[in-house]
Order: structure tokens, then sequence, then C-alpha cells
């Protein structure tokens, strides 16, 4: 492994075999970020680089705040899988893949270090400043894989990375809250496929946007947060082409 030279964050360059082109003249136009759901960094990595996995991502952010790049942003690497976003899909071809080192629901899930997040917050920020990824797809795997993902879940601070430029938050709820029959308008106005049943959606969209109550349920609150949140993703020029 080599170390890079940047001077706001430890990367060092742990190649992973697990990539390949990407599609020609597809931009890259969206950030995925994951936890590992594995039981460490070390088992982690090892997988990533495994050619026999298959899988991997551009970044794997360790609870220290380390870095290691597996894959260049120029090339596609296997980190989303079959996945649906802003009317777009297979969205490996034109997103950047960060795996960030946690549990998961599986092994003990738990809060992410502040290091790590302060880790996490400036790799984004670098990547955002490289790709014209606009705020809307900065996603979870959980947002563009709600039938199969849960991360990188509900101790995720992804109000704390959009104060700090790195994707959306909502200011306010709207009141008084919309009616739960607008559930399924916002959660496509967002980006979420809506061919999936309605509960599994909600609870999807809780993970990253309500995170203290992840029950799948439409009640006032969620629908104030998701009338706030689809107001933020409204623009139809927000996605991508």
């Amino acid at each position: 492994m080599t170390e890079s030279s940047d001077p706001n964050l430890r990367i060092l360059d742990a190649p992973s075999p697990n990539q390949d082109a990407r599609p020609e003249g597809m931009p890259i136009d969206a950030l995925v970020l994951h936890y590992t759901g594995m039981t460490s960094g070390a088992a982690a990595l090892a997988r990533l680089r495994d050619p026999s996995a298959k899988v991997s991502s551009h970044y794997l952010v360790e609870t220290d705040g380390t870095i290691y790049r597996l894959v260049p942003e120029a090339r596609r690497a296997a980190h989303a899988g079959v996945s649906h976003w802003r009317g777009q899909t297979a969205l490996n071809g034109r997103s950047v893949g960060v795996e960030i080192v946690n549990p998961g629901h599986e092994w003990g899930y738990r809060p992410f270090p502040a290091l790590q997040m302060a880790a996490v917050c400036e790799l984004c920020l670098q990547i955002l400043a490289r790709h014209p990824i606009p705020p809307q797809n900065v996603v979870g795997h959980s947002d563009i894989a709600p039938d199969r993902k849960q991360d990188p879940g509900e101790y995720f601070d992804w109000e704390g990375l959009a104060a700090n430029g790195v994707g959306l938050w909502p200011t306010e709820p709207v009141v008084p809250a919309p009616p739960a029959s607008l559930a399924l308008p916002f959660l496509s106005a967002i980006g979420y496929r809506t061919d999936l049943p309605l509960p599994l959606l909600l609870t999807a969209f809780q993970r990253r946007w309500r995170q203290t109550r992840v029950d799948g349920e439409a009640d006032p609150e969620t629908m104030a947060v998701l009338a706030a949140v689809a107001a933020l993703h409204g623009d139809p020029d927000s996605h991508p082409h």
C-alpha cells in the first residue's frame, strides 16, 4: 500500500481488482454511502479486494479516519448492485461509492465515531468538487436499494454532513402535516422507486430523514418531514441526465 500526500486526509492506496471501465460518455453524478456490515474493517478491506467476492467501492473509511482508495474514481466499482434513484438504474456506472466501517445491523450496529465522520465529510467534499453531483444525488445504499439494504442506517449523521455541504437536510418540517395519501407521490419526487410496498419505502426514508422512528408508518411527523424533503428534491433539472 502507498500513502497519498493529501494534506487533509490520510489516504492509503489499496487497489481492488473488482473494477472495470465506466460506460462511455456517462457522467459521474451520484455519490453512494454504505456501511461495511462486517465484523471488522480488516475483514471488509479483504473482501473488497478479493477477486472471488466481485464487490468493491472507490473508498473505505476506517473508524479512526484512515481512508483506503480501492478503485480510481474514473473507473466503475461494484458497490451499488441493482439500484434505482431519480429515474436512473444501474448506479454503479454513474456513481462514486464510499464504504464506511461499521458492523451494521447484523453484527452490532453502533454510532459512527467523530473521527470517522470527519474523514467521510472531507472525502465527500473532495469528491463533490471533482464531479457534477447535485446534492439530491448524495444517497445511502438503502435509498437506492430499499428492498435489499439498510445502510448506512439510522445512526449515520446525514444532518451533520448536510450542514457541511454534503447532501441535503430540511430546515423545518411542513406544518400542518400533509395527509398520508401523499406519501407515495412525495417519495417519487425525492427519487425512490415506487413499485415497492409503501411501508418498505417509508422505512428507508425514515432511516435517512427521520431516524428516531423507523417503523414504516406514515404518521403525521413522518409526513411533515417527507413533504419538506420532497420540496428540496422537487427541481426536475436536478435529475441525472
